[in-house]
């Protein structure tokens, strides 16, 4: 070869060089213009300014957490004392926290560290802030009169009808109906047995080993009852949308399995020779999957009305369009060998399918399967939340109270644990079923 054959292939060589050059540079340069256009475009700035650490904090804080509220009517005087401020978590007459006491006519209320709230009479309180000083205040002609000056602390939120303090060892408001004051406990309390059970503040070592409490129930049996039926918590209720949880992800799942394994031998192109009806089917796959399942589940409550039904009903239209494009493509990839061998022995059609194909599909089918069933288990809490059933609705209750973090903490964790199990199960059975470890 002569220095004149070199010239272009070297020429070639440098116009290959330069383009893998610029590619190197393009590639880094067009993500780093991708990234300055999100972070004006999503007001990454505006956001940091809007975000409210005070409001995080709080909601990070109530969801291990409860509150006790002392409550009184500025109207009548009467006074209350509720945990998470519920009439099913109101202490019984008579009782109350041992942290408040009487002062002659005036309630006062400890919250430790030296912070004292007292009740006093003609709808006045005083707050004993220390650090700050005495905060006053008294609803006179259905005006909060107090003495604070013109510029109060940033923590104390001040108005003619309306005042909130908050501080560390609690929170404070008054307000020309009531005067509320609460205090942060950590823990779920009543997550066991409500105020009204006799059971409440017993140890369960006590509780089985020592004397009867009720009368017409043994310890355990009573202690189950209130437990299975807890007002606040609603332990049986919960147990009953996390099956109804995993049933919706269940029917929908299988139920798309059973409907699209005989529809992808129409969409697979070694069994179904007329291309109009392999188009036809993998169109009707495409645009069932391609719809999410959230818009099924809109769709199809409009028709069918709330419930988990449709929400069973959106997870099997969606799978069906998944599961149908999985199982075409794996029978387009089976062993024609096996199914000749099962026809040279004189089986039908049906017969060669049965015993030449699943066989070999049967691995994916089932693998696929579990996996989406493993999936749905998290996609059916939030179907539900929109359908009105399952864990989904109890935790969009949950959350439209902005009060019961603990409880959307609770079940967060559930479903947490719901998947984990799916998890868990699924991998045993691919393991037993594809495997066949165990047998």
């Amino acid at each position: 070869m002569t220095t004149t054959d070199l010239g272009p292939l070297r020429e070639s060589a440098f116009r290959f060089l330069r383009r893998k050059r610029l590619v190197s540079l393009a590639v880094p340069a067009t993500i780093l213009i991708y990234f300055t256009y999100i972070f004006f475009s999503f007001d990454i700035l505006g956001l940091a300014e809007r975000a409210r650490m005070d409001n995080a904090v709080t909601l990070a804080s109530d969801s291990w957490s409860y509150k006790t509220h002392v409550t009184r009517d500025n109207r009548s005087g009467e006074l209350a004392y509720a945990i998470e401020g519920e009439r099913k978590g109101t202490y019984p007459d008579g009782t109350r926290p041992e942290w408040v006491s009487d002062a002659g006519e005036a309630l006062v209320i400890d919250l430790e560290d030296g912070h004292i709230i007292t009740f006093l009479p003609d709808n006045g309180v005083s707050y004993v802030i220390p650090g700050y000083g005495t905060f006053e205040a008294r609803l006179v002609d259905g005006r909060i009169q107090s003495n604070l000056g013109d510029t109060p602390p940033e923590w104390i939120n001040a108005s003619g009808t309306r005042v909130a303090i908050t501080t560390d060892a609690g929170r404070l408001t008054m307000t020309r109906s009531k005067t509320e004051v609460f205090r942060y406990f950590p823990g779920w309390e009543l997550f066991w047995f409500t105020l009204d059970s006799p059971y409440h503040d017993h140890g369960f070592v006590s509780l089985l080993t020592g004397p009867q409490l009720d009368p017409e129930r043994s310890n355990l049996s009573g202690m189950w009852e209130d437990f299975w039926r807890n007002s606040m918590w609603r332990h049986a209720d919960v147990a009953w949308a996390i099956s109804e949880t995993i049933l919706m992800a269940f029917l929908g799942t299988f139920g798309g399995a059973i409907i699209a394994l005989p529809l992808a031998f129409l969409a697979a192109r070694n069994f179904a020779p007329l291309v109009a009806v392999r188009f036809a089917v993998r169109r009707v796959f495409d645009f069932v999957r391609g719809v999410d399942a959230l818009i099924w589940t809109i769709v199809l409550s409009r028709a069918f009305g709330p419930g988990p039904l449709t929400g069973a009903l959106a997870i099997l239209v969606t799978d069906t369009g998944s599961f149908g494009k999985i199982f075409s493509e794996a029978l387009e990839n089976v062993d024609d060998k096996q199914i000749e061998g099962i026809q040279s022995t004189g089986a039908s059609v049906l017969q060669r399918y049965r015993f030449g194909v699943i066989p070999q599909v049967t691995p994916v089918l089932l693998s696929q399967i579990l996996y989406f069933f493993e999936s749905n288990t998290r996609s059916a809490t939030i179907i539900g939340a929109i359908t009105g059933g399952g864990i989904g609705l109890l935790l969009t209750q949950a959350m439209q109270t902005q009060k019961d973090w603990e409880e959307v903490a609770y079940y967060i964790t559930l479903v947490v644990l719901m998947v984990m199990l799916m998890d868990t199960l699924s991998g045993w059975l691919r393991s037993r079923l594809i495997k066949g470890k165990g047998n």
